[in-house]
């Protein structure tokens, strides 16, 4: 199941890749870093060009497409391979159109409100989103209070830094986060560097032991 693999995954790299060699190449390196999952978001013009070309070349990374935010994307993205989506805001006709075709979104949530609407459409796995601007790993706290069994993919400002106050939530089933693929990295075909952060992120997300958790 999808949200099965993004929740052992703990990490979803949100990546911003313009083409398919950028793609396919960006998906190597990812895989080399032990991490073969992707959010490739739809900031870039030929961004479905990469999608195509990591789904064709990389059959075993899970892709997805983010910044999904029309209708016409939802088909697009899904026509071209993306597993799962994510999107910015809590929109309906994005979220009733990606259910109708079976694929599992993941709507962006900052407020309760935007929360009450997710769960009315019957979802419960939402994106905090921007993370850092809505809140926090306080908000996550906040919202899981009179949201019981929802879950949480935070995204925006999440960085080695902070990623297990994250993570370390129960509520949490995984992070969005870019800092293992930053765009210059792409840019400067710097892929040894972006496996290396991979690498180094995939360490870091592993579940602590209880001698390592932060109530010891």
């Amino acid at each position: 199941m999808v949200l099965d693999r993004i929740a052992a995954a703990r990490i979803v790299p949100v990546v911003v890749v313009d083409g398919a060699d950028e793609g396919a190449r960006l998906a190597d390196a990812l895989v080399a870093g032990g991490l073969p999952i992707a959010e490739i978001t739809l900031r870039m013009p030929r961004a479905l060009e990469a999608i195509r070309a990591v789904v064709a070349e990389q059959p075993d990374v899970l892709v997805g497409a983010g910044t999904v935010v029309t209708v016409d994307q939802v088909d697009q993205v899904v026509e071209a391979g993306a597993k799962f989506l994510v999107s910015p805001g809590t929109y309906e006709p994005v979220i009733a159109r990606a259910q109708e075709l079976g694929v599992p979104i993941l709507p962006g949530v900052a407020t309760a409100s935007d929360v009450m609407r997710a769960v009315n459409l019957g979802l419960d796995v939402v994106k905090l989103f921007p993370a850092s601007v809505a809140g926090g790993p306080a908000a996550i706290k906040a919202l899981s209070a009179p949201f019981p069994g929802l879950r949480f993919m935070p995204t925006g400002g999440v960085n080695a830094t902070n990623l297990h106050d994250y993570l370390d939530l129960p509520a949490v089933i995984a992070a969005g986060g870019s800092w293992m693929v930053e765009r210059p990295l792409v840019t400067a075909g710097d892929w040894a560097e972006i496996t290396r952060r991979t690498a180094e992120a995939v360490a870091l997300a592993a579940p602590r032991s209880a001698t390592e958790s932060p109530e010891n």
